[in-house]
């Protein structure tokens, strides 16, 4: 008894265990998006320096460290949404969501950066005319340009249509996030003193309203 071979053009293969879509042109909109919000980020990091007048030596090697966990954990998210079929939803819309996420979180924190104008440095720094920042997206909370940034890596892993790449991502962007406002905050108390504590009973640290 013999059986026939099954043509490899027969067998179906699910669409989500692709990381993102592999076809053009659907594939080189979620290429793009990354790409530019990767470059975003690239950009801060090269021309948002403190000056060498500047307060430093606060940052205690935070930035290479937030940059380590988050890079180890987006490519984990990718790999995982590969070997792991785990949906956040059978419906391919979530990953054209997770887009729009990451684009409103790089649009936002490129606002918030603007905002703050010569005062946003990526390096833990105090210049030396610093001002404490409390209105438009400080009135709510202490750290926006965070609370955009983990807006995107939400995108990302809804982009991914995967839970554990979700959680992985989101997770290690926050932990990341908070070690750093951990220090930071730190800085601006020894800097600017009561005035920064009220500022702190008033507002909310990374989530409007909640957190």
């Amino acid at each position: 008894m013999s059986s026939s071979p099954i043509a490899v053009s027969q067998l179906e293969i699910p669409y989500t265990i692709y990381p993102i879509p592999h076809t053009p042109p659907t594939m080189w909109l979620f290429i793009t998006t990354y790409s530019i919000w990767i470059l975003s980020e690239i950009s801060l990091s090269l021309f948002r320096r403190s000056e060498k007048s500047d307060k430093k030596d606060t940052d205690k090697g935070t930035l290479g460290l937030i940059w380590t966990i988050i890079i180890i954990a987006n490519i984990l998210s990718y790999y995982i949404s590969m070997w792991i079929y785990l949906p956040v939803s059978e419906d391919q819309a979530i990953r054209y969501l997770g887009l729009a996420f990451i684009v409103l979180g790089m649009m936002l924190r490129l606002k918030i950066v603007a905002s703050l104008g010569k005062f946003f440095t990526v390096n833990v720094t105090i210049l030396q005319d610093h001002r404490l920042k409390k209105d438009g997206f400080y009135k709510y909370v202490r750290h926006p340009s965070y609370s955009a940034a983990l807006l995107s890596f939400v995108g990302y892993g809804l982009s991914m249509n995967n839970w554990i790449s979700l959680l992985l991502v989101t997770g290690a962007a926050s932990t990341a996030f908070l070690m750093r406002i951990r220090i930071e905050e730190k800085t601006l108390i020894d800097h600017f003193g009561a005035e920064y504590i009220e500022y702190k009973k008033r507002t909310k640290r990374l989530i409007p309203f909640v957190y």
